[in-house]
């Protein structure tokens, strides 16, 4: 049997601003965390709409991840993400409101 990938996830006191910025710099991730926002829940790593490859998405999935701005978690052998809504509005007020805001 396969082992589980384990993820690992900033600490809420580990996450820095400049992770989160250059992170929601990307139009890619920026509309992968407005998909989350508009969900207002979870949505599978398959779940997305971007038009990128697997890898890719791994790759995207993976700096919002170690950013501090998703969580995830297993369900049997689908990941669902969801967004730390409550630590990045604790630790930069405003900040994730302001960059939803600012639609395209």
């Amino acid at each position: 049997m396969a082992a589980t990938q384990q993820y690992v996830y900033p600490d809420r006191d580990e996450i820095r601003i400049e992770a989160v910025l250059a992170a929601l710099a990307d139009p890619v991730r920026l509309d992968m965390v407005r998909q989350l926002a508009d969900a207002g829940s979870e949505i599978s790593c398959s779940g997305f709409d971007v038009a990128v490859t697997k890898s890719t998405l791994t790759h995207h999935l993976r700096t919002l991840r170690e950013a501090g701005i998703i969580m995830g978690r297993q369900q049997g052998t689908a990941r669902y993400n969801s967004l730390r809504r409550n630590d990045l509005d604790e630790l930069f007020p405003g900040l994730l409101q302001g960059v939803l805001a600012a639609r395209r």
